[in-house]
């Protein structure tokens, strides 16, 4: 059952300053900021949604592919893909833009600055949902908004059950928008903070998302996940990491989780609990396609965090 994962692919550039953010923004001077900071630590990651959600599905042995519009850049991005087994058919190159650019800056508190450049990922909207490539799955992530609205509605009109997942992308719809795209899809997942801003803008509550979707799942960090399925909200439990190294692109970890669950056919607990534990593995290394990790390892992690044997 091969999924289609809509959504950025970017390129990821962490820049760490070893000082504290707080010792040269000045609270009473933030109208006329005008700092710079020495950051020793530099490391370009290949990253955005689709390509991490993509990435995780493949090593946990699941099968997506990435529908994603890219620069004149994107040639690096292409051989690491290549040798992750990772298929490109789906992804668009534009000779006038740069793919995806992520610029972050972290100080020794773990605060970040950000500047996104979205280049290519504006133009989203070109790329077509394919009605005869063997697509059984999907999802939305965040990319462009046209992006989004055009491929929910035709993950819809070919009759592909679909996760919405608005992430980043939350703030670029009103909450008439946002009712619109829990009524095309099957599943909705999001954070705890993207789901208390999905029910204030939607005016539902979670159980009433939840009653016109298969199953709505919230995130909640260390302290595990709700899938609400089926008039029943199941409490799946956090998996602990053997270090906190970097949160980037846990989420997306976590929803290749999902993603394998569905494509497999288990039931919510067991598929929140494989999700749990990828979020988990991708937490204990920096960058967001740099963990790695065999089958059986993946067994034994799964069953020293839960106490059973995966499926």
């Amino acid at each position: 059952m091969t999924a289609l994962i809509c959504g950025s692919v970017a390129y990821d550039t962490v820049m760490v300053f070893d000082g504290h953010f707080k010792d040269h923004i000045l609270a009473d001077r933030i109208h006329m900021l005008n700092v710079a900071f020495l950051v020793p630590a530099l490391r370009r990651n290949f990253g955005g949604c689709a390509g991490n959600i993509a990435y995780n599905l493949r090593m946990i042995g699941g099968d997506g592919k990435v529908m994603a519009t890219v620069g004149v850049d994107f040639a690096p991005y292409r051989a690491w893909m290549k040798d992750c087994g990772l298929a490109t058919d789906f992804i668009r190159e534009l000779a006038d833009e740069y793919t995806a650019q992520a610029y972050i800056t972290t100080d020794a508190d773990n605060n970040q600055i950000t500047a996104f450049h979205p280049g290519a990922m504006n133009h989203a909207h070109v790329n077509h949902v394919p009605k005869d490539a063997g697509i059984k799955l999907g999802i939305v992530a965040p990319e462009s908004r046209d992006g989004m609205k055009l491929h929910a509605e035709q993950f819809a009109a070919a009759g592909i059950p679909f996760i919405f997942d608005p992430g980043q992308g939350m703030t670029l719809f009103n909450g008439e928008e946002l009712a619109w795209f829990i009524d095309k899809a099957t599943w909705v997942a999001a954070n705890d903070y993207e789901a208390s801003l999905l029910c204030e803008r939607t005016g539902r509550s979670a159980e009433q998302i939840a009653s016109k979707v298969r199953a709505l799942i919230v995130t909640r960090g260390g302290e595990g996940s709700h899938i609400y399925a089926d008039g029943h909200r199941h409490e799946v439990p956090v998996a602990k990491p053997r270090q906190v190294a970097d949160p980037t692109g846990c989420g997306d970890a976590y929803r290749a989780g999902l993603l394998y669950g569905l494509q497999k056919g288990l039931d919510w607990p067991t598929t929140g609990r494989i999700a749990s534990l990828m979020g988990a593995l991708k937490i204990e290394q920096h960058g967001t396609q740099n963990h790695r990790f065999s089958h059986e390892e993946f067994a034994r992690r799964y069953r020293e965090s839960f106490g059973a044997s995966l499926p």
